[in-house]
């Protein structure tokens, strides 16, 4: 029984550890990544210049991708003796005097500049390149910036720190490539003219694949998989150690710690029984069904990641494996409407005026009403209904302003509304047609006869 804890323990910690921390693998795009790997490759080996823009929606992979090429480009020694890397965050250095501290601090440069005064932003970024010309040779050492949130440094004050990184691109005086990563996919409309002229217009884009949920039980599977020896060797193979001497910049964080799976022990019997049964949830037509409605609603692969991370926190001595049961709540917790929740709580005359509105915006095209329409569209069923007859009007007032208080209704704008009495305000429904029904169908103790009128608008 101990061995069988420890086993459990030991792959919470080992899947926790690859969902979060294994930055060095990645799936997919390869001719992306291909096409970023070549572009740092010939700047650092060939001394060529070079600037791009990668570009996709938050949590598609961009800055894992980056890492990945990194990683296993600075396991070459030609590599990291040959290139400076400078990471440079929008969020983070907000004015381009932080960036270029930041900038020298991460080329070990800060004795060279201490006390010396600088005309300008360019005449000091050039005296930085120029500090890195080795030897006899003249020959430099290349820079690579990275800047993450690049949108963030267009809005800095004349986008000096651009204009300067772009114009040592174009005009070669150093071997430098810029690469800046974005979820802004317009983010070429925010670039002055000037600095627009200067920048090579490369842009990579990762455009999640919409129609690939085999990929997607695929990714489930092999996130969630423990490693066989076979294939320990072969991640040997395709992630070689990068050196210490290579991790010295100490802004660049995203290399450290980087996920490896030796540092988890496993017995050989304890992995094939847990293979065995992530294939047969794979395999599973309900676990099919709720992995095809979370991809439905998001294809990216951080946040999915995120959501097997807390599959897997549940793991303990008490369940030790993740069972349907627990995928299942899993994708009933994603798909959770708070407002579903809050309809579901509201007294059945509310629901009614509700079902009302439903049906007024039904018939008019969802065109805005006031109280008297919706009291009469409820009174005309009040009164075919056996258990509704007989509300008087202010009661029905006020479940209407409640109604608005949970802000499920809203005053419509445009004109000037505090003239007019309450009664005759003009409102919009701000919930959907579907939300209203799902709510009906899982309400306890409402009558029959009024989850009948939510799906016929006839009386």
């Amino acid at each position: 029984m101990p061995n069988a804890k420890n086993d459990v323990e030991n792959t919470r910690r080992f899947l926790k550890s690859r969902l979060l921390t294994d930055r060095a693998s990645f799936h997919g795009y390869e001719a992306e990544r291909q096409n970023i790997h070549d572009l740092l490759e010939r700047t650092a080996e060939h001394g060529e210049s070079n600037s791009a823009l990668l570009l996709g929606p938050r949590g598609v992979g961009k800055t894992t991708l980056v890492t990945s090429v990194l990683a296993e480009l600075l396991a070459k020694e030609t590599f990291y003796r040959n290139s400076l890397i400078v990471y440079l965050n929008g969020l983070i250095h907000i004015d381009d005097r932080l960036a270029l501290k930041s900038a020298t601090a991460q080329m070990n440069l800060e004795n060279a500049v201490d006390g010396k005064v600088f005309g300008s932003f360019a005449e000091n970024l050039a005296f930085l390149l120029e500090c890195l010309k080795a030897g006899d040779r003249k020959k430099s050492k290349s820079v690579i910036f990275l800047l993450e949130e690049f949108d963030f440094f267009c809005s800095h004050h004349n986008q000096t720190l651009l204009y300067n990184l772009f114009d040592v691109a174009q005009s070669a005086q150093a071997p430098i490539c810029v690469l800046g990563i974005t979820a802004r996919l317009d983010v070429i409309e925010l670039l002055e003219k000037r600095v627009k002229s200067r920048f090579s217009h490369r842009q990579i884009f990762l455009l999640p694949n919409e129609d690939d949920f085999d990929g997607r039980l695929e990714l489930f599977e092999s996130l969630l998989k423990l490693p066989t020896e076979q294939e320990l060797r072969k991640f040997d193979s395709t992630h070689p150690s990068i050196p210490d001497e290579a991790l010295s910049n100490e802004e660049f964080t995203l290399l450290r710690n980087l996920f490896n799976p030796r540092q988890f022990t496993f017995g050989p019997k304890w992995v094939a029984q847990w293979n065995r049964h992530i294939e047969k949830l794979v395999e599973n037509d309900e676990v099919q069904t709720v992995l095809q409605r979370m991809y439905d609603y998001d294809v990216l692969e951080g946040p999915f990641r995120i959501l097997l991370f807390e599959l897997v926190g549940e793991l303990d001595e008490e369940k030790p494996n993740i069972t349907v049961e627990s995928i299942q709540l899993l994708g009933e917790n994603y798909e959770s409407d708070d407002k579903v929740k809050l309809l579901m709580g509201l007294s059945v005359l509310e629901m009614c005026l509700i079902i009302a509105m439903k049906h007024h915006s039904e018939i008019y095209d969802r065109e805005p009403f006031n109280f008297e329409m919706i009291l009469t569209r409820f009174g005309k069923w009040a009164n075919s209904s056996s258990s509704m007859k007989g509300i008087e009007r202010p009661v029905v007032l006020k479940a209407f302003e409640h109604l608005k208080q949970l802000e499920f209704i809203a005053l419509a704008t445009g004109g000037s509304l505090s003239k007019v009495q309450k009664e005759y305000q003009i409102h919009r429904l701000l919930l959907t047609n579907g939300q209203i029904h799902q709510a009906v169908q899982r309400m306890q103790l409402l009558p029959t006869e009024v989850s009948q009128w939510e799906q016929s608008s006839l009386v």
